[in-house]
Order: structure tokens, then sequence, then C-alpha cells
């Protein structure tokens, strides 16, 4: 049997849950049945107050690493409010912003036709690549849409392009990471048949309980053993509420003299300018309570960020559908403590604690999920097996398979 050659579009390489996630199920999945490679449509991203060139990115280097084949079709250089969420975006994001139909270059056109050409199906991660896939005159491959939001209405001309490519018949599947996806999407104009649910799932070997890797950390941070520590997974982005959770850590800190509070991801850095403002405003006649903020942006051992950690928090006002941040934390053992968006309500039920967007319930909620840590404990255990990558990773290949077998079918000739 000949291998099934797929090939997954992404709209540039940057920190984020959807990358990480899509990178793994293409690692997964590359070098048995099935042969994948990548085309990013930008080769630079500029986003939450950071320049992020393809090649430093970690997902970049683990599919390189792995025998994936990945390609950028420009190197961006613009700057602006991003589609998919504030804080920066490329040449392509800007377009997008403005319209429908933003412009490719001939060449650009042409290796996009190459590429497309050698694949049988070929995967988009989330909608904006669409505005590049809808492009007349590119070879017509069956195109299976990942989508990671609970949010099409905020997605700008991107939901244009995904329903235009499903009416025009070149969107034969809709990867949705949660019901609230699926639900949302439907309601969006996207056919019910089109929209396969796949739960995301993690690595359970890497993301683990460790007392080794929370001594190690905690150790390297100053923190205290006994300290309750309170993790923020989120890039410096509009839907990511960064205001709502620095108040909540002000209320935190000022009602435990312990207390500690790690923010990780792209834009959580001191440099950030816009950071630095958020968090002089939430400590306002209280400075000094920054002390037991670490600021730590990107980084390559979330898992031992989240074992350090006793809980993990999000506390976003839109967008997300099955955040990855509260399901790598469940599964090092910090309790997730949420706001209720997308399907958040469904990760932490039994698992954690739910919370009106209020900082001084959010505060109350830290606190009490640490000391009914040892409650949880049985429950983030069982929950193991369902987000597992191995479960996740299977049920992406076969939609793929699926998805190229009915396109087979149908490409052939009509009986006499």
């Amino acid at each position: 049997m000949s291998e099934l050659r797929v090939l997954s579009i992404y709209e540039g390489f940057f920190s984020g849950g959807a990358r990480i996630l899509h990178s793994d199920v293409v690692l997964g999945l590359h070098g048995g049945v099935q042969r994948h490679s990548v085309l990013s449509i930008e080769g630079e991203m500029h986003r939450e107050a950071t320049r992020q060139p393809m090649e430093e990115d970690a997902c970049y280097r683990a599919l390189t690493a792995g025998g994936v084949p990945v390609a950028a079709l420009r190197r961006g250089t613009d700057t602006g409010p991003g589609a998919d969420g504030a804080g920066g975006t490329t040449a392509f994001g800007a377009a997008l912003t403005q319209a429908a139909a933003p412009a490719f270059s001939a060449a650009e056109l042409a290796a996009t036709a190459r590429a497309t050409a050698a694949a049988d199906v070929v995967l988009s991660l989330k909608e904006q690549p669409l505005a590049l896939l809808n492009q007349a005159g590119l070879p017509l491959r069956p195109v299976v849409v990942c989508l990671h939001r609970s949010d099409p209405e905020n997605q700008g001309p991107a939901l244009d392009a995904l329903l235009a490519a499903v009416a025009a018949g070149r969107v034969k599947a809709c990867v949705c990471c949660a019901e609230s996806t699926r639900s949302a999407y439907a309601a969006a104009g996207v056919p019910a048949e089109l929209l396969h649910v796949i739960p995301n799932g993690v690595d359970l070997l890497r993301f683990r309980p460790d007392p080794v890797r929370r001594a190690g950390l905690r150790a390297e941070l100053g923190i205290p053993a006994q300290a309750p520590v309170v993790a923020f997974a989120a890039r410096w982005a509009g839907m990511k509420n960064v205001p709502l959770f620095l108040a909540a850590a002000r209320e935190f800190l000022r009602r435990d003299p312990d207390g500690r509070v790690l923010m990780c991801g792209a834009g959580m850095t001191a440099d950030n300018q816009g950071l630095r403002a958020e968090i002089t405003a939430a400590l306002a006649g209280e400075p000094w309570l920054a002390a037991r903020m670490v600021l730590l942006g990107v980084r390559r051992d979330m898992e031992a960020v989240y074992a350090a950690s006793d809980v993990v928090s999000l506390t976003s006002s839109s967008g997300e559908a099955a955040p990855l941040c509260l399901i790598e934390g469940m599964m090092c053992g910090a309790v997730p403590v949420a706001t209720d968006v997308g399907d958040c309500a469904r990760l932490v039920a039994g698992r954690g604690l739910l919370t009106p967007p209020d900082p001084e319930a959010i505060a109350t909620a830290w606190t009490e999920a640490v000391v009914r840590a040892p409650l949880f404990a049985p429950a983030l255990e069982a929950a193991r097996e369902e987000f597992s990558r191995t479960r996740m990773v299977a049920a992406y290949g076969a939609l793929i398979d699926q998805v190229h077998r009915g396109a087979a079918r149908a490409a052939l000739p009509e009986p006499l």
C-alpha cells in the first residue's frame, strides 16, 4: 500500500497551543502509512510583543528533527493587530484583517501549487490558511480544517474564507477540538456533517506529577517547598484577559504572604512594556507584590512548570475551546481553575473549580484549590486516559484516511 501524503498549512510558527497540538499530530502520524509535510505561509511572525523567526520555534525544531519537511512561502515584516487575537501579526495576518482575499504573488501561488499537487490530503491549521487555499488555479485536493476556537465570529474574514471553501466543495471535514467548537461553527453555517470532534490530548509520559521536577524548579526559582503556586500559561493577548488575572493575583498575593504566581507564554516577559504597564496598574499602591510574580516567558519545560505548581489558572474572556494549558496542568497534578469559556466547564468538572470573571472570586478559588488538592487528585489521575495524545493522534489518522478514501471514490468514473 502506498503512503498517504498529507500537507499541513500553517499561517506561521509562533508559541501557541494549537500549533503545539497540531505539530504533535503530524509527528505522531509521520513515517507510518502517512507521509507528512508542512508549508508555513509566513517564515517569521511578530506577535505578543515578540518577533519569532520560524527556525527558533520549538514546533519547527521538533518537526524538522522528526524528519518532517517544513517550508515557508514568505518572510513577514509588518506588525499590527492580529486576526487571531491581540498582540501583533505579519503581512499575511494584516491582509486578513483588511480583505477576505489577500494578495499572493505568482511565485507564492506556484510554490503552493507544487506543494498541494504533491499531497493527497491537505490539513489547514485553523481557518486562516484557507485564504490561500481558495485561490483559483491550485490543484484540487480534499481539505481538512482543524478548528481550535469557540468564536468564529471573531476570526474576521477567515470565517468567510472557511464558508467559501465549504461551498466550493474543497473542505471535506473539520476537526473540532471541543464540543463548544462544533456548536459554534455549526451555528456559523458550517454543515453539521462536516464537523468531527477529536478532543485534545497530551503526551502522558511527559506531563505527569513529578516530585523531582517540582522540587528542582522551585529551587531554581527560589520558591519554598510549601508555598502555594499558581501557574498562568498564556500568550499576552486580549482574549486571555491578562488584566483580570493580574487583579486576581493581587488579591491572592495580598492574602497569602507565601503565595507565588508564575506567568508563562509569549509576551510574558519583563521586556514587554505593555505587560509591565498592566502589572503596574494592577498592583497600584502595592508594587512590592511583584516580587512574588515570576515572568518566565516561553518555556520549553512546561512539564516542570506545571509539576511545580498547585493550581493552573485561565481567565480568558473569549475564544477558548479546550485549552491545552488546563489539560497539561491537570495531567501534572495541578488543580484547574478557569472562567466559563468554551469547554472549560466540561474540562474542570469534578477536577477543579469554575469561577466568574471576578478577581476576588478567582483568588478565593485558587486558595480553595490548594486546600482541596488531595480531594481532586483521584479525579485528575482518572482523567489521564481521556486526555491521551495516543488516542488523539489515532483519531486524526483515521479521519484523514476516511477523507482520502472518500475523495478517491468520488473520483472514480461512473459505471456504464
